[in-house]
Formats: C-alpha cells, sequence, structure tokens
C-alpha cells in the first residue's frame, strides 16, 4: 500500500528490528486535575470517576506478559513497547516511577517504553533517569491543543508553553517525544486546528496523534453540551464543530499535507479513536481505524498527492 505521509510503523523501523506491538499497562496512577494537586473535575471529556490504586510488586510484569500470550501464539517473533497509558503515568515519586518502568523492562522481549503523561508533570530528574535506560523511551504528551484559551475552557489546567517546555527538555535529555491532539475541541475553528499543526511542526518530536473529538458518556462534556434551534451542537456558549466523517477526512488530507511541507520526517500514529459503542454519544462514523485511514489514502491519491519514495 502506497504512503502519503511518515507512519508510525516506519518511525519504529527506525528503532527496532522486526514487527513491535504496543501493550497497554495500567500501573494504578492518578491524575493532578482531579486529585487536588493542580486541579479537580478533570477535563471535561473524561469520563474516569475514580482511579484504581497503587499496584503493588509485579502486577505489571503480569500485565505484560497476558498481552504477550493473546500475540505470541500467531505471531511468535513478535517483539513489544510496554505502554504506560492509563491517566498521568508520571504523577508519583520518582523512586516508584523508576520501579515499575524497570518491572516492565526486565519482562523478556520487552524492548522499550512509551509513557504517557502530561507537559506539566515531568521532573527532570526523571527525564535524566530515564535517559540511562539501557532501553528506548518515548515520552507522550497529551497537548490537546496550542490554544491557551481552549486549554481553559476544557479544564486541561496547563499552557501551551507548558508542552513546548516538556518536548524541549525531553529530547534535550536524550529521548524521543510525542503530543497528542484532539480535533474540533469548543470554540476551535478549522483555521485555528491548522494553526495547531503549524505550531507543532516547528518542534522537535518525533510522533504525534490526532483523534476526533468525542463525546463519551458520564463526562462534563456530555452533560453541558446542547443542541440549538439549528442543530449545531456548543458546550458553555462554544460552538463545536461537528464534523462528518468526510469533513473530518478533508481536514486530515490537508494535516497531511502541511506536515508533509513543514515536518517531513516527524510520524503520525493515526487520526482517529475509537470508544466503545456503550460509551460513545457522538459521534457515530462507523468506521475502524483502518476503514478511515483507507478513506483518508484514497483522498490524498484523489487530491495528487504523490507516495512516499
Amino acid at each position: 500500500m502506497a504512503r502519503y505521509y511518515k507512519d508510525y510503523a516506519a518511525f519504529l523501523a527506525e528503532l527496532f528490528e522486526g514487527k513491535m506491538q504496543k501493550l497497554t499497562v495500567d500501573a494504578g496512577f492518578s491524575c493532578p486535575n482531579r486529585d487536588g494537586t493542580i486541579g479537580r473535575g478533570g477535563c471535561v471529556y473524561c469520563n474516569n470517576a475514580s482511579f484504581s490504586p497503587a499496584l503493588g510488586a509485579g502486577a505489571v510484569a503480569a500485565q505484560i506478559e497476558r498481552g504477550k500470550r493473546f500475540f505470541e501464539h500467531k505471531y511468535p517473533s513478535m517483539r513489544y513497547l510496554a505502554y504506560f497509558q492509563s491517566y498521568t503515568n508520571t504523577h508519583a515519586p520518582v523512586e516508584d516511577l523508576l520501579r515499575l518502568y524497570r518491572e516492565a523492562l526486565s519482562v523478556d522481549k520487552v524492548d522499550g517504553l512509551i509513557i504517557g503523561t502530561r507537559p506539566d508533570c515531568v521532573s527532570d530528574s526523571l527525564l535524566s533517569e530515564l535517559s540511562r535506560m539501557d532501553k528506548p523511551v518515548m515520552m507522550e504528551y497529551g497537548a490537546e491543543t496550542t490554544h491557551d484559551c481552549t486549554l481553559s475552557a476544557i479544564n486541561r489546567c496547563h499552557t501551551w508553553a507548558q508542552t513546548v517546555d516538556a518536548v524541549e527538555r525531553t529530547v534535550k535529555a536524550g529521548l524521543h517525544a510525542g503530543l497528542h491532539f484532539i480535533m474540533g475541541l469548543p470554540g476551535e475553528t478549522v483555521p485555528m486546528m491548522m494553526q495547531t499543526v503549524e505550531r507543532l511542526a516547528t518542534l522537535p518530536l518525533s510522533t504525534v496523534k490526532f483523534h476526533q473529538l468525542q463525546i463519551i458518556k458520564g463526562t462534563v462534556l456530555e452533560r453541558e453540551t446542547v443542541a440549538g434551534a439549528d442543530g449545531k451542537m456548543s458546550f458553555r456558549g462554544l460552538e463545536l464543530t461537528g464534523f462528518t466523517a468526510d469533513e473530518y477526512v478533508a481536514l486530515c488530507v490537508e494535516i497531511v499535507k502541511k506536515m508533509r511541507a513543514l515536518c517531513p520526517d516527524m510520524a503520525i500514529e493515526r487520526f482517529t479513536s475509537q470508544s466503545p459503542d456503550g460509551l460513545l454519544v457522538w459521534p457515530k462514523w462507523g468506521l475502524k481505524n483502518y476503514q478511515f485511514v483507507n478513506l483518508l489514502n484514497n483522498r490524498l491519491a484523489a487530491c495528487g498527492v504523490t507516495p512516499l519514495a
């Protein structure tokens, strides 16, 4: 299949030999935007009402081993990345964090770490320790947008400047940095979203993730989003763009074209997210991730975008 942008597989191929698979780890972290460290209530789109307790010794390894068993019968040569995804995976004392990370790296066939966290929740001391790990470490920061007005509206409790600082410190420490963005947040127009793409393109990022805004059951966003007489939805007076699948494909075409022009070596990991049907309120496109990628690639070809060499 033709490639029209550097994808995540291409990025991983630069670091590892053979096929790699992420294995998600829930290490029992909380979030500083919920427990009062920096805020309470969490982000308006988050439906996590509570957090699991800190895990005991061996629990991380056990999760990884279960994940390996799922893949190994079909792909015996598969190698793995331990992905600390749930909540804020640097929100604990450094010594506790290192114990969990080292436990993950000690599991057979685990060749690296991906640590999901917030840009305002990573210390220089932790980055220094991670830089001394004997396997690759990738830091994945939830940026969500580059617009501080939006960050305030969604109760994110950090700024774009803090994101920039975290990325620069991470790369200076010798680690890979990635950012996550949500397209269609309350009050954001398409020009604002494209400005976000222009701003992220100036950073020394290895990877970037995008996905469409989703309204999930049990969230502040669900409770306070209303439909007007014209059918348009708004949250606390801020309009939601409300992409159809076709409109979102068109946006992603422009994102690819912009990134190919400004930062062609930055890998795009994904464009969409799939929440469980039982939780998803809106939008219900009925598309799997691979189906969306096929639509995007077909549209890129139709627009005359040339495949990568």
